[in-house]
């Protein structure tokens, strides 16, 4: 099944066409052959409607476009183009983004990973807000005097709020510009974990700049409106007299930040952890074949009559083992699909499964190193192999045939050409794990037949230099005119994955992020919380409680929050991280380890923060804090 699409611009609409032809390469054709050919995908048409143009009028005019120029080869009669394929539209700038076909002009982004990255940074941002009005509420009775007496001397509650909101949103405004500062030096890290081309001068342009340079109104007024609303309320009589208490209510609400705060971070570290599995699992799984020191290459027309004497000579070489050419290489998409059909009760019978097809010489499955399930490769001691198939386990079960044996010997007609399925090989991951091994089917072009596709060769992994020096040399006395350019299949395989890579570095620095500004943020409350128990230490003390005992009691209660913070934030990471894994067909199950794991680091963190605080506060002496009893 090949897709074609059709674009337009401004309001531009491509539409994609999903076609049963055999693909055929647009050099035998001549120009008047190209124009009416829609079978081939060697161009891109943008269709260009009008401003507010209701292009659903278009759309319910493709079915009858199909049956009147698109004809499928080998489709029965009573059967109309458009139910068998069809014609689809999309916006041109709903490309980039949102679209997921195959054969794009380049690698599209995915609006997925942009959600998921933003919904991060905004996390990110609402846990440095929590720790800004932790950290503030904690030093609140440092200040406590200074608002008491401002009060006194006449100050209204609205002034001293105007003012911890100044101070707010001036930090922020500092903290903007060094943000500015260190992007520029971090850039180039950024782009490389991310494969992107970033430039700070997209920040320059007044739809960008403009939300930016709003934005430290915004976060200021967020993260100081509860520290000023909270010290403007203190009493100036209780303050002078050092008499300052806060509500259970102002501890549980700080206790609830906290809570919120550690479960961003411990989803973040079930995430990345998740990620950093399933890239394992992916880049160990057995593919079927291997695909370790294959050597491919674009396989040039000027190479089709001595290909052989090209073969030839680089096997003399004793590093190299296998040499085979196919219409496509593993790791990239089974795309080209013909018309098939199966011998049923004395007839041809067309089949309604979508089989597709690669079309290989005698040693692609010897170079792969895929195996045989049943049946044979195919074999130049049989002339009659140009008519014959090979075909995956996936395939026997698709049409039906109970065993692979049974397969072997079937009729069946494959593209117009009747003939038989001589061997059965193996299921293997023609595709990314993302993808299910799908039915397969292999077919040997005659020799006079025009051969498009690629040549892998298998080298010797102990003497690598000795079978690429031959290969090069070679190719060069054959080919001189063309540049020798090749990749490693196990480098293409690991590119599939590139996406997955980036997620997982990005996912451990967000994750290390979070994690320390929730530090920052349990250290806040904890700082509070024992300024506010340093007389109850002091006695504790004094009736000889130990170090050990005290550190316990005080962080007992934080540790506590830790504990309800996993209790909230395990099950939605496992959520979204099974939601993740189902882009995958082959993927890891999430084990409760992972989920443990994720609590206990959280509560070692926890407990190192807090403990500072904890062991200051028992070690000091408690004459100081009981001196004015």
């Amino acid at each position: 099944m090949f897709i074609r699409r059709f674009h337009r611009t401004r309001t531009c609409i491509p539409i994609c066409c999903y076609q049963f032809n055999t693909l055929k390469d647009s050099t035998v054709y001549g120009e008047k052959q190209l124009e009416t050919n829609f079978g081939n995908n060697a161009f891109y048409t943008y269709l260009l409607f009008p401003k507010g143009y209701n292009v659903s009028r278009i759309e319910a005019q493709l079915p009858a476009f199909l049956d009147n120029y698109v004809h499928l080869p080998g489709m029965p009669g009573n059967v109309k183009t458009h139910q068998a394929t069809k014609l689809t539209l999309q916006k041109l700038t709903d490309i980039h983004l949102t679209s997921h076909l195959d054969d794009e002009i380049e690698e599209n982004g995915d609006i997925i990973r942009v959600y998921i990255f933003s919904a991060i940074a905004l996390f990110i941002l609402l846990i440095a807000c929590i720790n800004y009005m932790n950290l503030s509420t904690a030093r609140s009775t440092l200040r406590a005097k200074e608002i008491g007496i401002r009060k006194v001397i006449g100050a209204q509650r609205k002034e001293i709020i105007s003012q911890f909101l100044s101070e707010s949103i001036l930090i922020t405004w500092i903290a903007l510009i060094l943000a500015f500062a260190i992007t520029v030096l971090v850039l180039p890290l950024i782009n490389k974990l991310s494969n992107q081309v970033l430039s700070v001068n997209s920040l320059l342009h007044w739809p960008v700049l403009l939300p930016v340079l709003l934005l430290p109104f915004v976060i200021g007024l967020i993260s100081g409106i509860y520290p000023a609303l909270f010290m403007s309320s203190f009493v100036p009589v209780k303050v002078l007299k050092g008499i300052l208490k806060v509500g259970s209510g102002n501890i549980s609400f700080r206790k609830v930040l906290v809570v919120l705060q550690f479960s961003i971070s411990i989803i973040l570290i079930v995430a990345t952890t998740v990620v950093y599995q399933q890239l394992q699992y992916v880049q160990n799984k057995d593919l079927g074949f291997n695909k370790d020191f294959i050597l491919t290459m674009d396989f040039p027309n000027a190479l089709s009559k001595q290909y052989q004497s090209f073969k030839n000579e680089i096997e003399k070489n004793v590093a190299v083992k296998n040499v085979g050419r196919s219409s496509r290489i593993p790791s990239g998409r089974l795309l080209d699909e013909q018309d098939a059909a199966v011998l049923q009760g004395g007839s041809m019978q067309s089949l309604k499964i979508d089989l597709k097809c690669i079309a290989t010489d005698y040693d692609f499955i010897p170079t792969f190193g895929m195996q045989m399930a049943s049946g044979r490769n195919f074999s130049k001691a049989f002339t009659t192999d140009t008519g014959n198939y090979i075909i995956n386990e996936s395939a026997v079960q698709a049409l039906g045939w109970k065993t692979n044996e049974n397969a072997i010997g079937k009729d069946m007609r494959y593209g117009g050409i009747r003939g038989k399925v001589i061997g059965v090989v193996k299921d293997f991951h023609f595709e990314s794990l993302h993808q299910q091994i799908i039915p397969l089917i292999m077919t040997l072009p005659s020799p006079n037949q025009n051969f498009n596709g690629k040549i892998s060769i298998k080298i010797d992994g102990h003497n690598v230099r000795s079978a690429m020096g031959t290969i090069e040399g070679t190719w060069h006395k054959y080919l001189p005119e063309v540049p020798f350019d090749f990749t490693f299949l196990d480098s293409k395989f690991a590119q599939l994955y590139n996406s997955e890579q980036q997620q997982g570095s990005l996912f451990t620095i967000f994750s290390c992020i979070a994690i320390f500004i929730a530090c920052l943020g349990l250290f806040g409350l904890s700082a509070f919380t024992i300024t506010q128990r340093v007389k109850e230490i002091g006695i504790r003390k004094v009736l000889g409680a130990s170090v050990v005992q005290i550190v316990t009691e005080l962080s007992k209660d934080f540790l506590k929050l830790v504990l309800i913070a996993g209790v909230f934030a395990l099950p939605t990471a496992w959520f979204f991280m099974n939601k993740w894994l189902l882009d995958f067909a082959f993927r890891i199950n999430i084990s409760w380890w992972v989920l443990a794991l994720a609590a206990v680091i959280a509560l070692i963190i926890a407990f190192a923060t807090i403990s500072f605080q904890s062991i200051k506060a028992a070690l000091a002496n408690p004459v100081k804090s009981l001196r004015s009893e």
